[in-house]
């Protein structure tokens, strides 16, 4: 589709400012990196192409059940697993999977948390978290160690969602733990939305059916500095922190309500943004505009929008709005399901679970391609990242498709791991750590033949 001539101007004046990340990737410290969205620096060291051997410098097998992305500090590699002493339903791929087993297993699972070195994938440590029976079912798509840990450079803070948060140095000894009191979610689905840090506080969310809510745990002492009641049921995306010259927010989507709080729990904004019944990719800033959206797909309402900073009180638009002060454009079905959108070189991409991909200007929401289905019939749970002007796109069988960045759908690679994929990837000092059900694989140019 051809842009007006003011989109293409504005684009261009823009352009630098929207595509460039913050910071080179020296650390991967929470859930799609340090900004939150997925966008790396370029490095020449970081891989287009890849197989089971080909730029593999190290493969390493975890024991259990996870689907938390690495995280990244120094030389250590941090990752989370659930295994159970008799054999039980190996998590399956596949886009809708319908409800969660009515009850949970009847034996004994152990909640891991390892270490691994970056260089050679040795295991540096491992830890037992806790050990017991589940209390709650889980989804069979999923698994008990779904959230991404999060790391301040002294502490690791690890979320087991129906369990507790539990806080290690990084030689492994643990410093405190908070229990978690387990709740039923929408369709047994379990939880899934991963801690972030600021500062001195590690932010947790529990979106359920019963007692939601949004609390603030002392990162040195564990003890919940604040807590607020959240009028929510089952929501999965992990909050943002947004930090920018008119303050700090604490983003956070919702079925009924998107909202930002202040780093002491006081509510800034908020807005209906009649979200999915189900919502699940998390909320991203690149540059001045922050992105929301969620996506299930036999929902009417797959909504984006694209928001300003500075927003304070009800920002919600009028039933015949688009746009507003501080939402600067919006789409009602253009959300996508499990993954989050990613936005590079000046657009927004739109990777669709049922193995399709949009295309918006990211600043205008203008589209630039629509739905356009990826070949073999691929289907996809982990979000697309992005470096050396290049978007990466994992499928679920282990398929990463690349395709260079602009305005055109166009794949020019594939890569392949033939193993089930779920996670989303992690990227730092020149290495993609990318995690199979069976293994985390990193892969780089600097890789021996």
């Amino acid at each position: 589709m051809n842009r007006s001539f003011s989109a293409i101007a504005l684009s261009c004046l823009l352009m630098p400012a929207i595509s460039s990340p913050i910071n080179a990737q020296d650390h991967w410290t929470r859930f799609r990196g340090d900004n939150g969205n997925g966008v790396v620096t370029d490095d020449p060291r970081l891989p287009e192409r890849w197989n089971a051997k080909e730029n593999v410098q190290w493969k390493t097998k975890i024991l259990g059940w996870g689907w938390g992305s690495p995280v990244v500090w120094g030389n250590r590699v941090f990752v989370t697993a659930v295994h159970s002493d008799l054999d039980y339903e190996k998590p399956k791929g596949g886009l809708y999977l319908g409800q969660g087993r009515p009850a949970p297993p009847d034996t004994t699972h152990h909640w891991m948390i390892y270490c691994l070195n970056i260089e050679d994938g040795t295991i540096i440590w491992k830890h037992e978290a806790h050990q017991g029976k589940p209390k709650v079912p889980r989804h069979p798509k999923s698994t008990y160690a779904a959230e991404t840990p999060t790391i301040d450079g002294d502490r690791l803070y690890v979320l087991f969602g129906d369990l507790g948060l539990y806080c290690l140095d990084l030689d492994g000894q643990p410093l405190w733990k908070h229990p978690v009191t387990p709740r039923k979610t929408a369709a047994g689905y379990g939880a899934a939305a991963s801690p972030v840090v600021h500062k001195n506080q590690v932010i947790m969310v529990y979106d359920n059916e019963e007692e939601s809510f949004i609390a603030a745990h002392d990162t040195v002492s564990g003890k919940i500095r604040w807590k607020v009641p959240r009028s929510e049921t089952s929501t999965w995306a992990t909050p943002f922190v947004w930090e920018h010259p008119n303050g700090v927010e604490i983003v956070v989507c919702g079925r009924k309500e998107n909202r930002a709080y202040t780093p002491s729990g006081k509510l800034l904004w908020h807005f209906d943004g009649k979200m999915s019944v189900l919502t699940i990719p998390s909320p991203f800033v690149v540059h001045d505009l922050l992105y929301i959206t969620s996506g299930y797909f036999q929902d009417n309402k797959r909504p984006v929008y694209a928001i300003r900073p500075g927003a304070r009180g009800d920002i919600s638009l009028k039933a015949d709005e688009t746009a507003n002060e501080f939402i600067s454009w919006s789409l009602q079905r253009m959300g996508p399901y499990n993954t989050s959108p990613i936005v590079y070189k000046g657009n927004y991409y739109t990777l669709l679970d049922r193995g399709m991909l949009t295309c918006h200007n990211a600043l205008t929401g203008e589209l630039v391609f629509n739905r356009t289905r990826f070949p073999q019939g691929a289907s996809f749970t982990a979000s697309p990242w992005a470096y050396n002007g290049k978007l990466f796109f994992l499928d679920e069988n282990g398929t990463t498709h690349v395709m260079p960045a602009g305005d055109e759908f166009k794949i020019e690679s594939t890569n392949e791991l033939d193993e089930l994929c779920i996670a989303t990837p992690a990227i730092s000092q020149g290495k993609l750590l990318l995690r199979t059900a069976s293994s985390v694989y990193c892969i780089s140019r600097d890789s021996k033949p």
